[in-house]
């Protein structure tokens, strides 16, 4: 997701290898770290409460704060990355897998209808989380911004630099549902946008490139738990393992772990639905990620 490890190093990395070239991309590309690292920590708690009962004003309060920093995220995504990744390979990629990311936090907790069973907030809950609009001329914005946003950013080109990373100075509980946006069904053009990011990185990226697993593990995770499609997932996560251990180029001691890490992943995806007779994902539970790339995969000296 757009707050996975994997996806957080390469967000430093690119960041701190564009900086020279161009400054200003850099600095988004920092301030989507910045937000990512505050996901992370928001969607860990937000999945343990999601077996609670009823929605509680402490994960109401969460859940908008989720959307707060993947509404900013995407904003600046958009408008600042996106356009600029140029000849950039591993962060186009990262880019358009980030933009899959993004919506697909907008399906698990904000989607009409629901589809996932994570708590969604609906236009009354956000209602009764978050105090009335004042004043006049208050508008209703009920879909995502693709040029604006709350934040108003100033173009590189017009001088001048942006404020800290979006959703640290915002007290969300305060915010009136019209910074927010309207639930809609977003599940369709999310999964357009998972398989523009996988067909990106399949072309772009060796099979057990760590950023090329990131888009497919997250692909698989989208397709079981909000298009319910258990039969693809666990086709995708296995292709994924087979092109894992095929691919012949080596990689770096840094990128062969967190190749294994997503192989592990991916393999207890490959279970998911299986039961007791699911005899391929007996074996994969026994084989060590190490082993199952040892053969296919060289590390870069």
């Amino acid at each position: 997701m757009a707050s996975s490890e994997v996806d957080q190093k390469f967000l430093g990395k690119l960041a701190k290898d564009v900086e020279n070239d161009n400054p200003y991309l850099s600095k988004f590309l920092f301030k989507i770290l910045g937000l990512s690292l505050s996901l992370a920590e928001q969607l860990v708690a937000a999945r343990k409460e999601r077996r609670q009962a009823e929605v509680t004003p402490v994960a109401r309060r969460r859940i908008l704060h989720i959307l707060w920093l993947s509404r900013e995220g995407l904003i600046l995504l958009l408008q600042w990355v996106i356009p600029m990744v140029g000849s950039y390979v591993e962060l186009k990629v990262l880019a358009y897998k980030l933009r899959a990311s993004f919506h697909h936090i907008f399906v698990l907790f904000h989607n009409s209808p629901a589809v996932s069973n994570v708590a969604n907030l609906t236009p009354e809950i956000v209602a009764a989380s978050t105090p009335p609009p004042t004043g006049p001329g208050v508008e209703e914005d009920t879909n995502l911004p693709s040029r604006s946003s709350s934040i108003q950013p100033t173009h590189a080109l017009e001088g001048g630099l942006v404020g800290p990373p979006p959703g640290f100075e915002v007290d969300v509980a305060s915010l009136p549902p019209s910074k927010l946006f309207m639930p809609r069904d977003f599940l369709p053009e999310t999964h357009q946008y998972f398989r523009e990011a996988m067909d990106m990185a399949d072309s772009l990226l060796w099979g057990s490139h760590s950023l090329r697993l990131s888009v497919r593990t997250e692909y698989a995770a989208f397709l079981y738990e909000c298009v319910h499609d258990v039969d693809g997932s666990r086709k995708l996560a296995k292709a994924s393992i087979a092109e894992a251990y095929e691919a012949e180029e080596g990689m770096t001691d840094d990128m062969f772990r967190d190749t294994c890490e997503l192989v592990t992943v991916l393999g207890k995806m490959m279970k998911r639905g299986l039961g007791s007779q699911g005899q391929l994902g007996k074996a994969l539970a026994t084989t060590s990620p190490s082993m199952l790339l040892s053969t296919g995969v060289g590390i870069a000296p």
